[in-house]
């Protein structure tokens, strides 16, 4: 609120507010569905948080918090056993970001605050969290398979190539078979990364 007077008589009040981005509260809602808690992290006063929580569907706020406690909040989760990701855009949320197992920036904040960021999305568009999110899961669940595909790619080819089975068998692996198969095994594993498009 603004009040404007002269000679000690009041002459205007207003009441300025930034409207909430289109299709934010939707957003949210999705990621809420999905199984996602949650939570405003600000340092605005505790009835400004509350009206933009009510908006936007969010349950748990933490207002009037300054930077060192932005962070400890987010450390204070981690510890519960969460998985945190942080979206933030101002020089107050940069510890916050920082401890944050996944941290995002937007585009229009400071520069620190995309510095610190782990993704910078270059619009303001929540929206972009649920593809993120998404994307990140998906990442980890290729990366896994690549790292299971390669161990036993691994185990069973490098013993062959260096003859464990001649002894037994007298199959000795030929050096370009296995160039080729290691050359096939590195094939794969692009491959496989290549449907994260």
């Amino acid at each position: 609120m603004v009040f404007a007077a002269c000679e000690q008589q009041p002459l205007a009040l207003l009441i300025l507010h930034d409207p909430l981005k289109a299709g934010a509260a939707e957003a949210l809602e999705r990621l809420s569905r999905k199984g996602y808690r949650l939570h405003l992290l600000t340092g605005d006063q505790e009835k400004t948080a509350q009206a933009i929580a009510r908006q936007l569907g969010i349950q748990e706020v933490a207002a009037e918090r300054l930077p060192e406690e932005k962070g400890a909040y987010i450390r204070t989760l981690q510890q519960e056993g969460a998985q945190v990701a942080m979206i933030g855009d101002g020089i107050n949320d940069s510890e916050a970001l920082s401890h944050a197992d996944l941290s995002i920036a937007m585009g229009t904040g400071t520069d620190i605050a995309m510095e610190v960021a782990e993704v910078t999305f270059m619009r303001q568009d929540l929206g972009l969290i649920e593809k993120t999110l998404a994307l990140t899961n998906k990442s980890v669940r290729i990366i896994r398979q690549n790292l299971f595909w390669a161990f036993i790619y691994n185990s069973l080819g490098i013993p062959i190539a260096a003859g464990i089975l001649y002894p037994a068998f007298g199959f000795l692996l030929n050096p370009m078979l296995a160039g080729a198969a290691m050359a096939l095994s590195s094939v794969s594993v692009v491959m496989n990364s290549l449907r994260l498009k």
